[in-house]
């Protein structure tokens, strides 16, 4: 049977987070530095990630519009979105971590809409789409089958560490 644990010791990544909350109705500052230090720890600790340097993270809240804007300037997709990562770098799963590891950007309306169409506490979603944007910056991606599987096991297993419950459930 397979195990999803791992036995190897890794030592933990440093991560310095750059906080920015540039618009939107979101919970105070200090909510928000904690459930992102949360979700980094809990991600990184889930991955195994290494790195033998201090890595950077940048994580913004914002508004649907200026989200929107950065939708249709990247991505092509002229509307709102909930999260959207930004790397700097490319990365493999499982490599090694740059030291800077790029951009996740939350979207304030859609981000309340889903928590509140789902019936999720608003912090909870907040954790979940911090995870899946981390993990996109580290390589991960959820275009194909196999590769969402893979994609959506993780942010279980990440959640249910940080007492989530299961959002695909």
């Amino acid at each position: 049977m397979a195990s999803h644990e791992s036995n190897r010791q890794v030592d933990p990544v440093d991560v310095e987070i750059d906080l920015a909350v540039e618009a939107g109705d979101w919970p105070p500052r200090s909510a928000l530095d904690a459930l992102a230090a949360c979700a980094v720890e809990a991600t990184l600790e889930e991955v195994g990630a290494r790195a033998g340097h201090t890595v950077e993270l940048s994580l913004v809240f914002t508004s649907d519009e200026h989200i929107r804007t950065l939708n249709a300037e990247w991505r092509g997709k002229d509307k709102p979105t909930n999260v959207l990562s930004f790397p700097a770098f490319p990365v493999t799963p499982g490599a090694s971590l740059p030291p800077m590891l790029g951009d996740i950007v939350l979207a304030a309306e859609t981000v309340l809409s889903e928590a509140e169409l789902e019936g999720k506490p608003l912090d909870h979603h907040i954790s979940h789409l911090i995870v899946h944007g981390l993990l996109h910056l580290m390589g991960h991606d959820h275009e194909e089958n196999e590769q969402a599987e893979l994609m959506e096991g993780l942010e279980r297993r990440i959640l249910a560490r940080l007492a989530i419950p299961d959002p695909y459930a």
